[in-house]
């Protein structure tokens, strides 16, 4: 596996081909996912330099679908990832393995192995990061482009839901990353409760 290869060339095409208006699902949301899943990868302990390449890959191309279109763009990340990977030496079981990984990021996310448990994970990091609202504020902004909602109460409300459902899958973010959504999402519950009245 020519693993630098596959970074390189989908990186260089999600820096020239990505829509600008995709604030959130951008290059700079591709490397943070990317460093995500190495991290929790390597806080989980349990991840062999094979998996870790075929977890980094999955990383990489998770929303290149965006590249293509908006609508089911986990499944054309893996249109993508099945056109291109051959050439940089990925076997047919290596993409298979890839594409189960990107097709579990899909909301809401169905992760049936540790590899996708890691990755699902480290798309929804920042829930439980310092930078929640900076990176949400992305997401506000990429939302309101595309007309899927407009005003800050109704994203708030969306978040609220989002939160409530949403659950961590590895034992790393269940113990780095809960306590600290679940903090984000109080304050979203007490913001609406001032907003309503």
């Amino acid at each position: 596996m020519d693993h630098i290869g596959a970074r390189t060339y989908i990186l260089e095409r999600l820096r020239n081909e990505l829509p600008g208006e995709r604030s959130y699902h951008s290059l700079e949301h591709t490397l943070d996912v990317y460093a995500s899943a190495i991290d929790i990868a390597e806080k989980e302990g349990v991840v062999d330099e094979e998996d870790l390449t075929l977890l980094k890959t999955a990383a990489l191309y998770h929303d290149s679908g965006f590249i293509v279109q908006g609508l089911d763009h986990e499944q054309q990340g893996c249109v993508l990832v099945r056109d291109h990977l051959p050439g940089f030496g990925y076997s047919a079981s290596q993409i298979q393995r890839i594409c189960d990984m990107i097709m579990a990021t899909r909301i809401p996310q169905s992760p049936r192995n540790k590899l996708s448990r890691i990755l699902c994970d480290a798309d929804l990091d920042y829930l439980g990061r310092t930078d929640f609202k900076l990176i949400g504020d992305l997401l506000f902004a990429e939302m309101r482009t595309f007309g899927v909602l407009a005003t800050e109460l109704e994203w708030n409300q969306l978040q609220v839901r989002f939160l409530e459902r949403h659950s961590y899958f590895t034992v790393t973010n269940k113990r780095l990353r809960e306590p600290v959504k679940q903090q984000y999402l109080t304050e979203l519950k007490q913001w609406l409760s001032d907003n309503l009245k």
